[in-house]
């Protein structure tokens, strides 16, 4: 989009906290004075890109119900005469009351007919009194009446029906579609800007737009009819009631762009608010919240925050409402003039009273009509520049790409692994986070990856992943590029756990079972898998056992989990698949030393004929390892067992003791840790 560009240039100069930083809405880019010829070619080319994105919408619409699609256009389009038919019996009603006052005051023979034009003849009611004429004329005008509010309700029925068809329809795509992207879309907070808007801001714009679409319909079957009407008194009247609306269509289309585009580059913004109102709504941080007393902190942030989104909106819908008031004054006096051009020639008796009264309502039909369709036309493509934001969200490729011609997973599969000279740099940052990477892994061993924060061990498993791609280099699986491999493929037969683990709000059996889906009802599998992940007893006595619900979003009686239990459970998560390469990034970080010694004493039999990689910060489980891998600043400085890298001497024996001197003696540890730091 032409603006992606500026927004990045302007977001990088912005507070990167969702906490604290200006609270400023970013502007938007300024527009250079434009010609009427540009202004025009504009014009032409957002019908144009409207009405091509109308058949996109009316899709997506009539994927959500076809019957109500068609029941909301059918009933649209019937309404759409009704105003004409009403001002005509009007009319026609007004002339009976005439003539019956008429026939009274003279005292004339109370005999008369009711003659109805239609479109393909006359319609002659038999003889009646003036009375009954009225009163025929009344009964028609009652019948009308209903028709139309009987057309009201069912386009209410269908309308509401459709939108919250459609709305889940849209939830459902976005879901689909963000299943789909690659962990890149999700690290880039400009994708998080996109997601909200793509959720928000689009699920409520088909239908709207398809009704207005109708609507369209529905208003130029009245404007026809109308004209017709109004023509007949003074073409000059018609040409006056066509044009007086349009300056107020302009007004309100350019504000409407306007309003589009602040929403959008408001969205960061909007972002923060949301995220403060979840620290403080969210039981997951609710104990930190109370603790450090931080209620009132983020109240109060939010509170400047959603001041200064205020102000901006405030300031557009003055100017919008106000420039629409100005500009419909025009409309105003052009509808006056409609009146008093009539009302003369109804006291110069060239109209009957009731020709006054059809034609003062027709020439108002005419101008809302008008207003009708331009501001229909404003109004779809409003909902369209919303909507782009959903078929943005649904256009964006995944970063991992698929192979046309993928290579069938080796069976059986061997799981040797070999990175060859991998780089990667993570989107956005500068640097490498990891540079020149080369090791291999033997089929079935078991390798520790070590290294302080932040020297790349974490993304080194999301490269083996397939997460992210090498920037250069190449990570081989049993000899096959992974690229070659398709990537769903490839993930089904690793198993991980991240550090970053999910706890999932459901029951313990589901929390184990979501890591192979398809047996998440194989409740002796997933007693298996709690079993090698640890997490068997605790689950065991849970007063439900595996059918207690974790956590108490959706049930007051689920069991809230210590931070070491609920790694217990997402790494008997890992060990629900049948991997034959098995990934854990610090498995053993929130578990107490028994816990940890368990573990790894069953790592052996665990990872028995899988390749294991893992990571840890505990040396006293890294020794463990059939072979340790160092990694600094993004690269491999170290490699060897345990015994071997102590020998060297180097940064991982260093490390190794400072840690083990912290369980013996300070003054080594003192030592060892300036040493370390050389």
């Amino acid at each position: 989009m032409f603006w992606h560009g500026w927004r990045r240039e302007t977001e990088s100069a912005s507070a990167a906290s969702g906490l604290t930083g200006a609270p400023e809405l970013v502007e938007p880019p300024p527009e250079p004075p434009k010609t009427w010829r540009e202004r025009w070619a504009e014009v032409r080319k957002a019908a144009a890109g409207t009405m091509v994105a109308l058949p996109r919408v009316v899709r997506l619409v009539w994927q959500g119900s076809p019957g109500l699609t068609i029941a909301l256009f059918a009933v649209t389009a019937l309404a759409g005469v009704m105003p004409a038919a009403t001002a005509y019996t009007s009319k026609l009603l007004i002339n009976a009351v005439v003539e019956g006052i008429r026939v009274h005051l003279q005292h004339l023979p109370d005999r008369a007919t009711l003659d109805v034009p239609l479109v393909l003849a006359t319609y002659h009611s038999p003889v009646l009194t003036t009375t009954g004429v009225i009163v025929l004329v009344a009964a028609i005008q009652l019948a009308i009446a209903a028709v139309s509010a009987l057309l009201g309700t069912i386009r209410n029925i269908a309308q509401q029906l459709l939108q919250e068809l459609v709305q889940m329809r849209i939830q459902l795509l976005v879901m689909e579609h963000a299943a789909g992207l690659g962990l890149p879309f999700f690290e880039d907070p400009a994708s998080y800007d996109l997601l909200r808007r793509a959720q928000n801001d689009s699920a409520n714009r088909p239908v709207m737009m398809i009704s207005t679409a109708f609507g369209l319909v529905q208003t130029a079957i009245t404007f026809v009819s109308m004209v017709a009407l109004l023509v007949a008194v003074s073409p000059l009247l018609a040409l006056l009631a066509l044009l007086s609306p349009i300056p107020a269509f302009i007004s309100d289309t350019r504000y409407g762009w306007r309003g589009f585009n602040i929403a959008r580059w408001s969205s960061r913004l909007l972002r923060r608010m949301n995220y403060l109102v979840t620290l403080v709504t969210t039981d997951t941080y609710a104990k930190e919240i109370k603790l450090f007393d931080l209620g009132d902190f983020f109240v109060s942030r939010y509170r400047t925050l959603s001041r200064v989104y205020f102000e901006r909106q405030r300031g557009l819908i003055w100017s919008r409402y106000l420039a629409g008031f100005g500009w419909g004054l025009l409309t105003t006096l052009a509808g006056t003039a409609t009146y008093l051009y009539v009302a003369v020639q109804a006291v110069a008796g060239r109209l009957t009273l009731g020709d006054l009264t059809l034609y003062t309502q027709a020439a108002s039909a005419v101008q809302g009509s008008i207003g009708g369709l331009l501001g229909g036309f404003s109004g779809m493509y409003e909902h369209n520049l919303y909507l782009s934001n959903l078929f943005d969200l649904l256009a964006t490729k995944t970063a991992v790409d698929k192979p046309a011609d993928p290579r069938p997973l080796p069976q059986p599969m061997k799981g040797e692994v070999v990175f060859e000279h991998v780089s990667f740099g993570y989107p956005g940052q500068e640097g490498n986070a990891l540079t020149d990477v080369s090791f291999r892994i033997a089929p079935g061993e078991t390798i520790a990856v070590v290294g302080r924060n932040g020297a790349g061990k974490t993304t080194l498993i999301k490269l083996l992943t397939r997460l992210y791609d090498p920037t250069s280099g190449r990570i081989l699986i049993d000899g096959v590029d992974i690229k070659d491999y398709d990537p769903d493929q490839l993930r089904s037969v690793v198993g991980a756990m991240f550090q970053d683990y999910v706890t999932y709000q459901a029951t313990a059996a589901e929390n184990i079972g979501l890591g192979e889906v398809e047996r998440i009802e194989d409740r002796p599998a997933i007693a298996e898998a709690g079993r090698k992940g640890g997490s068997a007893p605790l689950i065991e006595r849970l007063p439900q056992g595996y059918d207690t619900a974790l956590g108490k979003w959706f049930d007051f009686k689920g069991a809230n989990l210590s931070g070491g239990e609920w790694q217990k459970v997402a790494l008997s998560r890992a060990f629900m698949r049948d991997a034959r390469i098995l990934v854990l990034d610090e498995p053993t970080s929130a578990l107490d030393a028994q816990a940890e010694y368990d573990l790894f004493e069953r790592l052996g039999e665990l990872s028995k004929h899988r390749t294991a990689v893992y990571i840890s910060h505990r040396f006293s489980t890294v020794r463990r390892a059939d072979r340790i891998l160092f990694l600094e600043e993004g690269r491999l400085v170290e490699e060897g067992t345990h015994r071997e890298l102590m020998k060297l001497g180097g940064r991982y024996a260093k490390l190794f003791r400072l840690q083990a001197a912290a369980y013996t003696d300070d003054g080594v540890a003192d030592e060892l840790a300036t040493a370390a730091t050389r």
